[in-house]
C-alpha cells in the first residue's frame, strides 16, 4: 500500500506541475525533453502496475477513476483521513487473506508431499530428499559452507538461485541450516521448508510471501574450514 501511495502522490505533483507549466509552453518541454502526455501515461502504467501486483479480486477502475479525478478537481468533500483508514483496513484484511491462503496451500503441499519417493521428514516438520550422496564430510551447525542453490516457491516461481556463495549455516534460515547437515561434501540435496522454518509470518523480498513454503534445490561444494 505504501508503495501505492508514493507512486499517486508523485503522479499527481508531477503532473500538476507539468499542467502549470503547459500554460506557456508546448508540452515537448526544451528544458526536460519530455512530453507530458508521455509521460502522464507512464504514471498511469507505473500506478496500475503496482495495482495489479496485489491481484485485488473485483477491483472496480471506474471508482478508481473517479477518486483520482476528485483530486485533481479539487473536491471538497474528500476526506483523505478517512480514506487513509479504508486503505488500510482494506489492506490488512487483504493480506491476511493472503496469509490464510499461503498457509492452507502449504500444508496441503508438504502433506501431499511427504509420501513421494524418496522424501524424508524430520521432527521439526522439514522434508528433504538428498539427490545426490556426497564423499566429504557432514556439516554442523555453525559450519560455513560453499553451495549453488535454485529458490522456488511451491507453484514453481523462482525467487532466488547462485550458482556459487559462501554461507553460514548459523546465518540462514532454519530449514537451511537442518537441512544441509544431511548431506556431505559434494552431495545435492532438494528442501522443502514449511513457512515455520523459513521466513514465518514475515515477507521475504517481493515474492515471498507470508507463511510460504519454500523449495530448495542445493548442492554442498564444500565446508570451508
Amino acid at each position: 500500500m505504501k508503495q501505492i501511495l508514493i507512486l499517486c502522490i508523485a503522479a499527481l505533483m508531477f503532473t500538476t506541475v507539468s499542467c502549470a507549466q503547459g500554460t506557456n509552453k508546448n508540452p515537448q518541454s526544451e528544458e526536460t525533453g519530455q512530453d507530458v502526455k508521455d509521460a502522464s501515461y507512464a504514471f498511469g502504467v507505473d500506478v496500475g502496475n503496482s495495482l495489479k501486483s496485489y491481484n485485488i479480486e473485483g477491483f472496480d477502475i471506474d471508482r478508481f477513476i473517479e477518486g483520482f479525478k476528485a483530486i485533481f478537481n479539487d473536491d471538497g468533500k474528500i476526506d483523505i483521513m478517512a480514506n487513509r483508514m479504508i486503505l488500510q483496513n482494506f489492506m490488512g484484511a487483504l493480506q491476511a487473506k493472503k496469509s490464510e491462503k499461503n498457509r492452507t496451500e502449504g500444508e496441503a503441499f508438504l502433506e501431499k508431499n511427504k509420501n513421494e519417493s524418496g522424501v524424508v521428514t524430520t521432527e521439526s516438520g522439514l522434508q528433504y530428499r538428498i539427490e545426490k550422496e556426497g564423499t566429504g564430510e557432514y556439516p554442523v551447525a555453525e559450519s560455513e559452507v560453499e553451495v549453488a542453490y535454485r529458490g522456488t516457491l511451491i507453484d514453481g516461481r523462482e525467487f532466488d538461485a547462485n550458482e556459487k556463495i559462501n554461507l553460514s549455516l548459523n546465518r540462514v534460515i532454519a530449514g537451511w541450516t537442518e537441512g544441509i547437515q544431511k548431506i556431505r561434501e559434494g552431495g545435492k540435496i532438494t528442501l522443502f521448508i514449511p513457512y515455520n522454518l523459513a521466513y514465518g509470518e514475515r515477507s521475504g523480498g517481493s515474492i515471498i510471501e507470508p507463511y510460504s513454503a519454500l523449495i530448495f534445490e542445493i548442492e554442498l561444494f564444500k565446508i570451508i574450514k
